[in-house]
């Protein structure tokens, strides 16, 4: 009997699998603890694929891409990214982790995003390549506040991954192509939907990225995640979006309205489980006056130091999680990108 997509859906449930790969023709494939592997014999026929993508939203003749999300059987939860491949139809589901873990499990300095969640207003980014648990920490952290602090969080996701239960918080989550078009609209809309707490699922575009620090201008706390490899890409993939005329205005606006940044990387340890190793920066001092200058070697120099506990490198996570025996050389190497930098650095050679 051939496998269904249900069977599949079920399979990377019980393997916790993070992807799904389909495409028409071919034996699926899942990502297992950051390995691809293959599931099973037979490839994906085209009755099977026209099936999910119709249970997806997707027009198997007009559509070439799109994204949407799926609940399966057993109520987990995916997302889709629906695409052809040299005319075939095919898909990519990422599974959506529906229990919010504590903040204090994930190995994030739980400490320093708590307090930056007390503040009345400003920017909060948690950046970090695709698939290394940005939406999981900010979930977190959400959930952090909804344990101890009584405000009203709007979120505009796409999709929604984490669904909240209201406890000191009250949460409005809003998803953009259901509820609302865009991250921009849905950010503008918010501001008129009285939030102490905005979470904007990713910053994408100038829109967004200026409505969201005249959100925290106005007194309200913005969260967001971003694609970025390290705090210092982030400010400036940040500052990018913002044409030459308005560079002056978004330089001084960023560094007046970003409390912080925290950089993720999940990396395998010793045992072969992922784990996080962050790189983190507080704003403040001299460091908003190199953001406004952008004169971001400074920043880079002033983290590289050390002294602050408020900033840290991925260097000085990767040589810590290496000296404390949480993971290996190699993987500690790969995860700052220089071996010989590493190796000076964990002979204390600065």
């Amino acid at each position: 009997m051939a496998i269904t997509i249900d069977d599949i859906l079920q399979a990377a449930e019980d393997h916790q699998a993070s992807d799904i790969f389909l495409q028409e023709g071919e034996v699926p494939r899942m990502k297992i603890a950051e390995q691809l592997m293959i599931f099973g014999d037979d490839p994906i026929l085209l009755p099977q694929m026209a099936g999910l993508w119709q249970a997806c939203g997707g027009d198997t003749l007009t559509d070439t891409d799109r994204d949407s999300g799926l609940i399966s059987r057993s109520h987990v939860r995916f997302r889709v990214n629906l695409h052809k491949v040299l005319g075939r139809m095919a898909a990519v589901l990422r599974r959506i982790r529906t229990d919010i873990p504590p903040l204090h499990s994930l190995g994030a300095p739980d400490w320093l995003l708590q307090r930056w969640a007390q503040k009345q207003n400003g920017l909060i980014l948690v950046t970090g390549a695709t698939g290394q648990g940005k939406s999981t920490t900010l979930a977190a952290l959400l959930q952090w506040m909804n344990e101890n602090i009584a405000r009203h969080v709007v979120t505009i996701e796409d999709p929604v991954e984490y669904v909240f239960t209201n406890n000191r918080c009250l949460f409005t989550q809003r998803e953009v192509g259901r509820d609302t078009p865009s991250f921009a609209r849905g950010l503008r809309s918010a501001m008129r939907q009285a939030p102490d707490v905005i979470f904007v699922g990713e910053i994408r575009d100038l829109e967004t990225a200026l409505t969201a620090l005249q959100a925290c201008e106005t007194g309200h706390l913005v969260l967001a995640s971003l694609h970025s490899a390290n705090v210092s890409e982030t400010m400036e993939r940040f500052v990018n979006l913002f044409p030459a005329e308005q560079l002056s205005m978004g330089l001084h606006m960023l560094a007046h309205q970003m409390i912080g940044v925290l950089c993720q990387k999940l990396v395998p340890n010793v045992q072969g489980k992922l784990i996080l190793l962050p790189e983190y920066m507080e704003n403040g001092g001299a460091i908003r006056d190199w953001i406004s200058k952008r004169t971001l070697a400074n920043v880079n120099d002033y983290m590289n130091r050390g002294s602050d506990p408020n900033t840290r490198t991925f260097m000085h996570s990767a040589v810590a999680a290496y000296q404390a025996g949480i993971i290996s050389e190699a993987e500690a190497a790969a995860a700052v990108g220089n071996e010989a930098e590493f190796r000076r650095a964990v002979r204390g050679i600065s």
